[in-house]
C-alpha cells in the first residue's frame, strides 16, 4: 500500500473516532465461499482490529518516548505490546507507516483538546487565549511521554520530514489562531503599539521551549512556570486584560 493510500486510511478512522487501519474484516478468512459474515460479526472484527491498533500505537509511543527513534523497530514494538511480528507489519506495512500513525494520533489528541478550550463558542478572545494557553500546559502535564514523542519527531533529522508533514501545519495554525486573538485584544482595547506578529511567534516559542526542556529535565511535581510566563508578556502587552494574579 502506497503512503498516501495508508493516510486515506487513517483519515477515515479518524471520522470515526478510531485510530488508523486497513479494513478489519480482511483479518479474518471467509466463513464459506460466497458468504459474508453478518454484520454484528464484521463490527466485532472492526473492533478487535483497532483495539489491537491502539494498542501497537501506544506501545511505540511508550518506546519512543523512554529510548528515542534508532532502537524502535517493529520486532520491538511487537514483543512490548506482547503481539506478533507479523500482525504489526499486516496492521502498518512499515515502520515509517506506524509512526505516521503515532503522530497522527498524537497530533489529533491535542487538536481535540484545544477545539474543546479554544473553539468553544462564545468564548472572549481573552478566554480563548487563555484557553490556549491551558491547552499547551495541561497537554504536557498529563500526557509527558506524548509531548517527549513530539520533541523527538520534530528534533530526529529522518523523522523531521514526517513531523513536517502531520505536526507542522498544525503548530503553524495554532500560531495564526494566537494572532488573530491577540489582534482582537489589539482591537478591542485600543493596544496600538503592540506587535501582535511578534507576540505570537513568542508564545510560540515559549510552548515549545518549555516541552522540549521538560523532555530533557522532567519536572518532579506540578510547574507553573510556562502559565506565569505567558501571563507575563500579555500583562506588559495588554495590561487591562491580563493580570498576574495567581490561579485559584
Amino acid at each position: 500500500m502506497s503512503t498516501a493510500g495508508f493516510e486515506q486510511d487513517w483519515k477515515k478512522m479518524a471520522q470515526r473516532k478510531a485510530t488508523v487501519a486497513p479494513e478489519i474484516s480482511k483479518v479474518a478468512p471467509a466463513e464459506g465461499k460466497g458468504s459474508k459474515p453478518a454484520p454484528g460479526l464484521r463490527d466485532r472484527r472492526r473492533e478487535r482490529g483497532e483495539a489491537s491498533i491502539q494498542r501497537i500505537i501506544e506501545a511505540t509511543i511508550e518506546l519512543i518516548a523512554d529510548e528515542g527513534l534508532a532502537t524502535v523497530t517493529m520486532q520491538r514494538i511487537a514483543e512490548h505490546v506482547g503481539s506478533s511480528n507479523a500482525l504489526v507489519v499486516f496492521h502498518f506495512r512499515s515502520k515509517e507507516n506506524l509512526f505516521r500513525a503515532v503522530l497522527q494520533y498524537l497530533s489529533d489528541q491535542y487538536d481535540e483538546l484545544w477545539a474543546s478550550l479554544v473553539r468553544t463558542p462564545g468564548l472572549s478572545p481573552v478566554q480563548r487565549l487563555m484557553g490556549a494557553l491551558e491547552c499547551a500546559q495541561r497537554f504536557s502535564r498529563l500526557h509527558p511521554k506524548w509531548v517527549s514523542v513530539f520533541v523527538v519527531f520534530s528534533s530526529d533529522r529522518k523523522s523531521m520530514q514526517i513531523y513536517n508533514e502531520i505536526g507542522m501545519p498544525n503548530d503553524l495554525a495554532y500560531t495564526a489562531e494566537a494572532r488573530e486573538f491577540l489582534v482582537e485584544i489589539a482591537d478591542i482595547g485600543g493596544y496600538s503599539d503592540v506587535d501582535t506578529d511578534t507576540l505570537a511567534e513568542s508564545l510560540n516559542y515559549l510552548v515549545h521551549g518549555a516541552w522540549f526542556w521538560d523532555h530533557l529535565n522532567p519536572p518532579e511535581g506540578r510547574s507553573d512556570v510556562l502559565r506565569k510566563t505567558m501571563l507575563m508578556l500579555l500583562h506588559q502587552a495588554f495590561p487591562r486584560h491580563f493580570d498576574l494574579a495567581p490561579r485559584d
